[in-house]
């Protein structure tokens, strides 16, 4: 019986000792600090003046379409979308969109080159200016 008790003892060792290897194998580099991720959530995020969710996601989609992102899904109801770019690279670009307050909301993107977050302010800045101008486009009723 107690050798039974051991190999289990053993078995148990060699899991925790995998599992916390597992944990170690994160490289350091892409660990963001405090002050990293406050900078890369604000070149992720911007917000517009309109409470419209429906037409902000029909716009980001469009957008998102027009600089070359394929649509893989969208979620009215969570205010998802997210789309996929394939130009000799793989870049996908997942877009949230929720209120802030009583008269905006916050469009947040977050892109991935490769299997590798991008953390390159230009996609963002890119991304967002296009926005912008879709926006100010369909508020005024520019087609």
């Amino acid at each position: 019986m107690k050798f039974k008790n051991r190999k289990f003892l053993y078995a148990l060792l060699i899991v925790s000792a995998l599992i916390s290897f597992q944990a170690c194998a994160t490289p350091k580099e892409h660990l963001l600090g405090a002050e990293e991720q406050v900078k890369l959530r604000a070149m992720q995020s911007r917000s517009f003046d309109t409470t419209d969710k429906k037409k902000t996601l029909r716009t980001i989609i469009a957008t998102m379409q027009d600089l070359g992102f394929v649509i893989d899904k969208a979620d009215e109801t969570l205010g998802t979308i997210s789309g996929t770019k394939l130009d000799g690279y793989s870049l996908r670009l997942s877009v949230s969109v929720r209120p802030k307050g009583e008269s905006q909301i916050i469009v947040r993107a977050n892109a991935q080159y490769n299997i590798m977050a991008v953390e390159d302010p230009i996609p963002y800045q890119n991304f967002f200016t296009s926005l912008e101008k879709a926006m100010f486009l369909t508020a005024h009723a520019i087609e």
